[in-house]
């Protein structure tokens, strides 16, 4: 009977001890479980990336501005673990290769001059549609639009996700060899823009040659005289300090200059949910500064430009650009059927 007793107490101790563990580990488990939880919640999860954006202009103008609010917005709101390196000047990649690069993944953002896009699709021609928009936002409202995001998908096909339009500005024309007011004026005259068939018939049109030069060789093109003229914005003008090799500059506003922001898509792709959203709201901080700035840049360009005195400056009157606008018609019409006069006409609605 008393050997009895003794098993049936060792039993009993040996059920509380197990029992007691089994209490102890159920504990650890949802303690554990539940740090787990407030990690993830803690941002523990945001990838730990490098990302590299590269452009050709230099650091004062809208370009800069927008890529730098990129990088300050990612690396702050993931705490560091993602690092932004933003290449100007074509210090990483220039004109010629950059689109190679991006698709690549050599490079995570580009932001070329949608000219530079236009052999990848004819809606990249938009910017280079003589007098189109009216605005910097109007020319933004179309991009933001079905017609305009129509367009970025098309790039998809290259490996490459279209994210905004990041403005510069109306172009104008500057050259080394005589005041321009009359379509007539730029006979015979050598000019430098940025590539394209629209581009071509253009200067075709009103009697000039076109040649596409990149961007980081243009100042030394002009100053060789390689070419005659250019046309551009303001702050890209002064910003390059073409004023110094350019006697004659006419504010015109025939064209465009608008950027692409574009990123790989596999790079893209690779992002998880929080890192995605850290990086497109930098795109968006991005975006609104490049939009904010691009006004103001060029408008305190052409006063240093005009405070410099370098260059005689020129602004066409209305009647004057009514004769542009005149002599581009058929060139304008031709376009739009080969852009897609739907695309067309949701543009031009954008001017209301």
């Amino acid at each position: 009977m008393k050997k009895i007793q003794k098993l049936l107490v060792v039993a009993v101790t040996l059920l509380l001890v197990f029992s007691l563990a089994a209490c102890g580990s159920s504990s650890k488990e949802t303690s554990s479980s539940s740090s787990g939880g407030e990690k993830g919640k803690s941002g523990d999860d945001i990838q730990e990336l490098t990302i590299k954006i590269s452009h050709v202009v230099a650091e004062n103008t809208p370009k800069q501005a927008g890529a730098i609010a990129m990088k300050e917005y990612i690396e702050k709101e993931s705490g560091g673990k993602i690092k932004v390196q933003v290449y100007p000047n074509s210090q990483l990649f220039g004109d010629k290769d950059e689109y190679q690069n991006l698709v690549a993944n050599n490079v995570q953002f580009i932001i070329p001059d949608m000219s530079k896009m236009v052999g990848n699709d004819p809606g990249f021609n938009v910017p280079a549609m003589p007098f189109l928009f009216k605005d910097d936002a109007a020319a933004e409202a179309f991009w933001d639009g079905e017609k305009g995001q129509e367009i970025f998908k098309r790039l998809e096909k290259d490996g490459v996700h279209g994210l905004a339009m990041w403005p510069n500005g109306a172009k104008h024309m500057t050259n080394n060899k005589k005041a321009i007011s009359k379509p007539e004026d730029l006979k015979g005259l050598k000019i430098r823009t940025q590539g394209g068939q629209l581009l071509e018939e253009i200067y075709g049109k009103l009697n000039a040659g076109s040649v596409s030069i990149p961007f980081n060789e243009l100042y030394t093109a002009l100053q060789q005289g390689t070419v005659d003229g250019e046309e551009n914005t303001f702050s890209n003008i002064e910003s390059k300090k073409f004023d110094e090799v350019q006697k004659y500059t006419t504010v015109m506003g025939h064209t465009r200059v608008d950027y692409a922001l574009l990123t790989n898509t596999k790079f893209w792709d690779s992002l998880n949910e929080k890192t995605k959203e850290i990086v497109q709201k930098g795109v968006e901080a991005g975006t609104k500064v490049a939009r904010d700035s691009a006004a103001k840049l060029n408008e305190d360009a052409l006063k240093k430009l005009k405070d410099r005195g370098q260059t005689k400056i020129n602004e066409l009157s209305p009647a004057e650009i009514e004769a542009f606008k005149k002599e581009l018609q058929p060139v304008y019409d031709e376009w739009a059927k080969k852009i897609g006069e739907d695309i067309i006409k949701d543009a031009e609605s954008k001017n209301k």
